[in-house]
This record gives C-alpha cells, sequence and structure tokens, in this order.
C-alpha cells in the first residue's frame, strides 16, 4: 500500500470516518456507503464497461455483477444519461433536413 498518494489519502480518509462518526453514521452504512461510492467512481472511469471496472477493482466480473445488486445500484440509469443527447438536438436536425 506504499506510493506517494498514500499519506494524502490516509489522512482525507481519516477526516471523513471522524466526521462520520461524530455524526452517528452506523459502521455498516459507511461501509456500505464507500463500496458503492468506490465502484461508481471506478465505473465511470472505464465508461461504465463491467469488465474493465472488475479488473481495475481486482475483483472478477461476476462478484462485481453480485455486488452492485447486493447494493442496489443500477448502472443503466447513470450510463444512459451520460450517452443521452441534449434536448432538442434531434429536433433541428428534422428541421433541416425536411426545409
Amino acid at each position: 500500500m506504499g506510493g506517494k498518494h498514500t499519506y494524502a489519502t490516509k489522512a482525507q480518509l481519516e477526516t471523513l470516518v471522524l466526521r462520520m462518526y461524530k455524526t452517528g453514521i452506523l459502521y455498516s452504512e459507511a461501509l456500505g456507503e464507500f463500496r458503492k461510492q468506490f465502484i461508481l467512481v471506478v465505473l465511470r472511469e472505464v465508461d461504465w464497461n463491467k469488465s474493465k471496472a472488475a479488473r481495475a477493482l481486482g475483483i472478477h466480473r461476476s462478484t462485481l455483477v453480485r455486488t452492485l445488486r447486493e447494493l442496489n445500484i443500477d448502472i443503466l440509469a447513470p450510463r444512459n444519461a451520460a450517452r443521452r443527447r441534449p434536448h432538442g438536438i434531434g429536433m433541428q436536425q428534422k428541421k433541416t433536413i425536411a426545409g
């Protein structure tokens, strides 16, 4: 776990954990939220590709799929939102073609 960012990350994590503890967040809630956010960040980084995300996380793809189910993470919603065209662009193209 060596490396130059270990210290900054560890200090940031300790600060976050202390804040969570002081606000009454339970260990199980914190752990679940951490797992969820960690996986979502990696999925975003690999454009929602589960195979690439599993490799980056160091787990098997089926383990990732099972974990997504356990944590109630639906990757289709954010994936589709990220790919959706801005509202109105399709209409402008149709008018140009028709007109």
